[in-house]
């Protein structure tokens, strides 16, 4: 009788044990969910949502690079060392996405009608430059709060919105966030998207 009772006992924890494993996994789970709340892969730049249309007047500049990727940089003709230091990151930001570089295209928007300085256009040979009004570009692009337009990236997808802005005044450290987050747009529009126009 005693043996009887000890294996009846022993077979008890037994199956406890089985229902234990088998629920622990189901119990981190809700655990990790609902206590910890892990905070899902975080981009660099800032996703814009919804999604802003190229402006007309814009579009027309753009029409050409219509099916490609943009990386879009905003400033007066006059460029001080920050819009040079912007114009620079943006080249090596492209230039860092080795065969994917070619589904890109480096855009600067000129908020005035001023010549661009003859020292300036080396570094724009593979740019496209374009003149846009001032009240055109506010329409489109927004910069984050506090900050001038003229301080930020932005990225526009092929079909021509404006999606993702990168925060403000990029420097070498913080620029190699921005390109991993270009590298991501890239594999996750490989299917679809094609280099060249």
């Amino acid at each position: 009788m005693a043996e009887e009772v000890r294996r009846t006992r022993l077979g008890r924890w037994k199956m406890i044990a089985v229902l234990l494993v088998c629920a622990a996994p189901v119990v981190a789970s809700y655990f990790t969910y609902y206590v910890i709340r892990p905070e899902g892969r975080r981009n660099f730049g800032e996703l814009i949502d919804p999604q802003r249309p190229l402006p007309d007047q814009v579009a027309t500049g753009l029409r050409e690079l219509k099916g490609q990727w943009l990386l879009v940089s905003v400033g007066s003709s006059h460029c001080d060392d920050a819009c040079v230091q912007q114009l620079y990151l943006q080249r090596q930001l492209r230039e860092g996405l080795g065969k994917d570089k070619d589904r890109i295209d480096r855009v600067w928007l000129v908020s005035d009608e001023q010549p661009i300085a003859p020292a300036m256009l080396p570094g724009l040979q593979e740019a496209t430059v374009l003149h846009v009004p001032q009240a055109e570009l506010a329409r489109w692009l927004a910069p984050a709060a506090g900050h001038a337009l003229s301080e930020h990236l932005y990225v526009v997808d092929p079909l021509g919105n404006w999606m993702l802005r990168f925060p403000a005044n990029l420097d070498v450290s913080t620029a190699a966030k921005a390109k991993r987050d270009l590298e991501r747009l890239m594999r996750a529009s490989s299917s679809w998207d094609q280099a060249g126009r």
